[in-house]
């Protein structure tokens, strides 16, 4: 399982190129979202690109895996920075997962003292 991660990034530019002409409006609208999201400020721009990056991990993009892996690295973000920070996106995959697990479970113990009420 290994990927040419530059490969992508080029790749999917070329594809968003042509989303950004088909859309331009909403295009500019989320570039202009995403420079003042990354935007270093109380958190300077590396850390929010590994912040970033652990979230493309839990959500599983793998899109966003090589822009925010690229902008991190070009950001100065050490390969320790990313493993620790993968380990958030490692804990943070998993929590939500217990969280809607105990919602499921609740969900069904409902539905299910409903089917034999009636």
């Amino acid at each position: 399982m290994h990927k040419d991660w530059p490969a992508l990034a080029r790749e999917l530019a070329g594809a968003i190129k042509e989303v950004r002409l088909g859309t331009p409006e909403v295009m500019t609208a989320f570039s202009t979202m995403a420079q003042a999201a990354t935007t270093g400020g109380a958190l300077d721009t590396r850390t929010k690109e590994l912040i970033a990056l652990a979230i493309s991990v839990a959500i599983r993009c793998d899109g966003c895996v090589a822009f925010h892996a690229q902008a991190a690295a070009k950001h100065g973000a050490t390969r320790t920075e990313v493993m620790e920070t993968m380990g958030m996106a490692l804990y943070m995959g998993a929590g939500p997962s217990l969280m809607y697990a105990a919602q499921a479970v609740e969900a069904y113990d409902q539905f299910a003292a409903a089917a034999t009420a009636i």
